[in-house]
């Protein structure tokens, strides 16, 4: 009798079929293929410079991290720190270095321009935007797209205050 496509937990050493070979059909492979795609990966996404990465910003993209199944980074490139005024200690491939060495972070994508977002989470399949809550209703027209949370922030740090020790301890 043929054998039929599946997968081999064990061969015997004579050529006969083991007790605990585990046939797998084409039909069920299809089959099993599908229900994984039919439970879709819950996609979170935030948005951010990134500079003088610190423990708050590690706290945030944890926590954006866990309300799903992958965490996009939407990080703001050097041109457009610039439109904002923005200066930024690191250039961007240094912050996205800095990125891409967290677990939590899934991808990272550029991020040119305030308007990219509604495209960002269509064309990602994001099922969550999140950002700190000092942005706290700015991104509420996102909601028609997908849902927007909104993160407390960690309590005594931030980029501004440590750039701010850095300013007074150069004087």
């Amino acid at each position: 009798m043929p054998w039929q496509a599946g997968v081999r937990t064990g061969d015997q050493r004579d050529g006969t079929r083991p007790a605990n070979l585990v046939t797998i059909g084409l039909q069920s492979c299809y089959k099993t293929s599908n229900q994984f795609r039919e439970r879709a990966m819950k996609k979170v996404i935030t948005y951010g410079t990134f500079d003088t990465l610190h423990y708050g910003h590690l706290l945030l993209l944890k926590r954006a991290r866990e309300m799903g199944d992958h965490l996009t980074v939407a990080l703001s490139s050097d041109s457009f720190n610039a439109k904002k005024e923005k200066a930024s200690h690191f250039d961007y491939a240094q912050r996205r270095e800095f990125l891409e060495a967290i677990t939590y972070v899934d991808a990272i994508i550029p991020e040119h321009d305030w308007e990219q977002k509604r495209d960002d989470i269509v064309t990602h399949g994001i099922d969550v935007f999140t950002m700190g809550d000092d942005w706290s209703g700015q991104f509420d027209f996102l909601s028609d797209l997908c849902e927007v949370v909104y993160l407390s922030r960690t309590p005594r740090i931030s980029t501004t205050a440590i750039k701010q020790i850095h300013k007074v301890a150069a004087e």
